[in-house]
């Protein structure tokens, strides 16, 4: 049984968005899709419907949506509410906004969602500011009673559809350094924190504040390209440092799919698979890294 903790759920209201910056005005997720030659999404029950479709088809039993531009979390709700046994609910936030305290608050509550994507280098903030401390305090006082968690993309930050539709990306990287994350989760040590990606090309750094604090997992989401950072380093090598570093109940398997019809991503699962078999990694690291992690973290709520 494979269970996927990163796949983003590209809504309606995810590409009117992207329009609306592009041309300062509505533009439809019909003509958006069919400039890049993707599926249009549909209303959020029909991609809904389309991702267990697909995740069947691969024999995956549950994913983590996220909802990838700020104030989508109502179109993840409702792919939650359609498919609750399948589905886990993600979310974008962007800390520095006036009304991002009360969004979160009901999200992880009204809406039922489960974790908070924050994005530092795409919106330019400090981990260290006082706006993601009030954040952070709404996730931790939902954690005891419903299981919530802090994703932090670190490292390297790069959206392809961005580039596809000719947007700027006036990313801060400086911003993405998981060693920021050490006061936060050493503050908060009953709340998980999510590295994705390995750390985006800063291994070194996640592995530490990782080994530093027992609530930090990384997930393994993603082509990993930022391994031409690291000359001489492979996608073994990562398992085997990570494994031996923090252990594989704190390593959790992700693709990063996202857009139809190419839908879920399998070719990443097999390169897993793949580097995993060159790490030697044990029986229980698979299991773990594959199933029961993401299970631990994120219950099912479905019963």
């Amino acid at each position: 049984m494979i269970n996927d903790a990163h796949c983003h759920f590209f809504s309606r209201q995810f590409f009117e968005t992207l329009g609306r910056q592009r041309r300062a005005g509505p533009e439809s997720a019909e003509r958006i899709t069919a400039e890049l030659g993707w599926a249009p999404p549909g209303s959020p029950e029909d991609l809904a419907d389309a991702w267990v479709r697909e995740l069947d088809r691969h024999g995956v039993a549950r994913a983590a949506l996220i909802a990838s531009v700020p104030e989508d979390e109502t179109s993840v709700a409702k792919a939650v509410e359609r498919h609750p046994a399948r589905f886990i609910g993600f979310f974008m936030i962007d800390p520095t906004a006036a009304d991002a305290p009360g969004r979160v608050e009901r999200a992880l509550g009204e809406l039922e969602l489960s974790c908070v994507c924050l994005f530092p280098a795409m919106q330019r903030y400090a981990l260290q500011e006082p706006a993601v401390k009030a954040v952070i305090d709404v996730v931790a006082r939902h954690q005891p009673t419903s299981g919530t968690a802090i994703f932090v993309h670190c490292g390297a930050l790069s959206v392809g559809v961005r580039k596809k539709l000719g947007l700027a990306s006036r990313f801060d990287v400086r911003y993405g350094n998981p060693l920021d994350l050490h006061g936060l989760a050493a503050d908060h040590p009953q709340l998980p924190f999510i590295i994705p990606h390995f750390g985006a090309g800063l291994l070194r750094e996640a592995l530490m504040v990782a080994d530093l604090c027992p609530n930090i997992y990384l997930d393994t989401s993603s082509s990993n390209r930022w391994l031409s950072y690291h000359p001489g380093l492979t996608l073994a090598d990562v398992f085997r440092q990570t494994i031996e570093t923090i252990g594989s109940d704190r390593l959790i398997f992700g693709t990063d799919s996202s857009f139809f019809p190419r839908g879920w991503n399998r070719p990443v699962y097999e390169a897993q698979v793949k580097a995993l078999d060159a790490a030697g990694a044990a029986e229980i690291d698979r299991h773990r890294i594959f199933t029961d992690n993401l299970a631990r973290l994120f219950p099912n709520r479905s019963g």
